[in-house]
């Protein structure tokens, strides 16, 4: 029942208080454990509460749900937003979305319809950052999403192997190296902002190496997301966080596809 992740430690404590309340372990192999009995009150049986316990398959069914979500709103702001406001929708609702993830990141709670709210907003920032590649290259977008689930199938079938395990050293690093290039990124977007050119996002040697270090940690990060739901499931954590472990899955894949794009667009020259 140990985690090295704080916040699933807590989530755990929040899960075993709840199993006190009226609700069993799980069994071996996933179901729900059997109710405790209680007390009848003013002479009617009492019906305790149950509480279902998280499993990969709730995992599995939310994340194709949130990516469908996203690609539904992603493909109506396509359509629907005009060309000329594609550049203030991208900025707003990447504005939006890093609001909404922080608050779901750092909520001690499981909140599907922020969730669903994160997955529809983000829908929108990437329908308009496809919409804009794929104005400028023909095809990059497809080739790009493509890229993306394939990364993600192969990350699945690599940590189910067991090649890579996400260890407490792994965890502790990985989670340094997404702090600091998210640091890195914010700080180019602000000086990107007062006209200052980095060399990080103009297809430059040094942008290229950028974003192939943004694909990698992004990859890796499915590893993390892997072991939480793991972790979660062995808890026995209660059903509704399903939503948070896909909401985890959504924001890795989100995060490869922007960087896969964004490199496929430094080899299409200026055709």
């Amino acid at each position: 029942m140990k985690t090295s992740n704080p916040v699933l430690a807590r989530l755990g404590q929040a899960a075993e208080r709840e199993r006190s309340a009226g609700y069993a372990p799980t069994g071996p192999y996933g179901q729900p454990g059997i109710p405790q009995q209680y007390p009848s009150q003013a002479g009617y049986p009492a019906a305790p509460p149950t509480v279902a316990p998280m499993t990969v398959d709730d995992v599995v069914v939310k994340t194709v749900a949130l990516l469908g979500i996203l690609g539904v709103s992603a493909a109506a702001a396509w359509v629907l937003v005009p060309d000329a406001l594609v550049g203030a929708a991208w900025i707003g609702a990447a504005v939006v979305g890093l609001v909404l993830g922080l608050i779901i990141s750092f909520s001690r709670m499981a909140n599907p319809a922020l969730v669903i709210t994160y997955a529809v907003v983000e829908g929108v920032f990437v329908g308009m950052v496809s919409k804009a590649f794929e104005t400028a290259y023909d095809g990059i977008v497809l080739q790009a999403a493509a890229a993306s689930f394939g990364i993600f199938f192969l990350m699945a079938m690599l940590y189910r192997a067991k090649v890579i395990r996400a260890t407490p050293a792994f965890v502790k690093g990985m989670i340094a190296v997404m702090t600091g290039l998210f640091a890195v990124m914010l700080i180019n977007l602000v000086l990107a902002l007062f006209g200052v050119n980095t060399g990080l996002r103009d297809g430059s040697p040094l942008a290229i190496g950028f974003s192939l270090v943004c694909i990698v940690v992004a990859s890796l990060s499915f590893v993390l997301s892997f072991k939480e739901i793991e972790d979660g499931v062995r808890m026995g954590l209660p059903q509704r966080y399903s939503w948070t472990a896909a909401f985890g899955i959504l924001v890795s894949l989100v995060w490869l596809y922007i960087e896969i794009l964004r490199l496929l667009s430094y080899f299409q020259g200026d055709d």
